[in-house]
């Protein structure tokens, strides 16, 4: 485990639309801060974009009087567009990905048919995190821990006693992410849940989302404990043999997400829209019959 002797504050900020957290992770007012998954809004009826979301994070930093030093992405998101880009505009930092993103742009960049406009090589993005790097941000450091499974590049991110672990884990009463997209890969993830369940028990890990039952309210973190203990899908005693065929059985029964098509095609590109076109205008494409 990566230790500190510095307290990092941790806030969470969730986008209700997406279920989706989006963390402030900073040592004091005034001292150098990281973001992790930050949302853009987006309305799918009519393929508006807009930045409540990510507005509401910017005077949160400003009212704290905080330097950006890193925009990370524990992934290439499925479920909402990242809002990397304008956070970057508004307030600077450095836009961070798991270098194995190359991975998952080459996937893409052939369903989407994208020719020249995406070089499946990384560069959209400022940094390119592989397992065990380190980024500091003032006292404060950051271990990039490679969490594959969900897709190729997922990592999470270890500061202090605190893991945020984008879609690897779930609450313990929700479960594990699913592993059916492109990429994706039920055994994978189970050596990758159990990395980080050999942390000690009481290490706390910040989740990317929640999607919780009708009789409790949206939850942010758990315990390697809690998770070792009562986690629906990978609890002390599921074999990965079990894990890897509840999993994909389950896989088999889920939906698209429904902002699936418009987010991946614009998180591969570090969150930056398409290309104006001659009339101004940018498109993204929806491949039909492809899922």
């Amino acid at each position: 485990m990566l230790k500190s002797n510095h307290h990092a504050v941790i806030q969470a900020f969730l986008d209700p639309e997406t279920s989706t957290f989006t963390y402030l992770v900073y040592e004091s007012v005034g001292s150098p801060c990281v973001i992790i998954d930050p949302v853009l809004n987006y309305d799918a009826h009519s393929g508006k974009t807009s930045t409540q979301s990510a507005d509401a994070l910017i005077a949160n930093i400003k009212a704290k009087q905080l330097e950006v030093k890193w925009i990370l992405e524990t992934h290439a998101h499925a479920d909402h567009l990242t809002a990397a880009p304008y956070l970057k505009g508004e307030l600077g930092g450095q836009i961070v990905i798991g270098h194995h993103i190359t991975q998952v742009q080459t996937v893409f960049k052939s369903v989407f048919n994208l020719g020249r406009e995406l070089e499946p090589d990384g560069s959209q993005f400022d940094c390119l995190l592989k397992e065990g790097d380190t980024l500091s941000f003032g006292d404060l450091t950051l271990k990039a821990l490679s969490v594959p499974g969900h897709t190729p590049a997922c990592m999470a991110y270890e500061i202090g006693d605190a893991i945020f672990v984008g879609d690897t884990l779930f609450l313990p009463d929700v479960g594990t992410a699913r592993c059916d997209f492109p990429g994706g890969d039920a055994k994978t993830l189970y050596q990758s849940i159990h990395k980080l369940l050999s942390y000690p028990a009481d290490t706390k890990l910040y989740v990317c989302h929640d999607y919780p039952p009708d009789d409790r309210q949206p939850a942010y973190s758990t315990t390697v404990g809690e998770e070792k203990m009562r986690n629906i899908h990978v609890h002390d005693g599921v074999s990965e043999e079990q894990f890897v065929q509840m999993r994909t059985a389950r896989d088999l029964t889920l939906e698209m997400p429904a902002l699936m098509l418009p987010a991946i095609q614009i998180n591969i590109q570090a969150g930056h829209l398409p290309i104006l076109e001659s009339n101004g205008v940018s498109y993204l494409k929806i491949p039909l019959n492809r899922f």
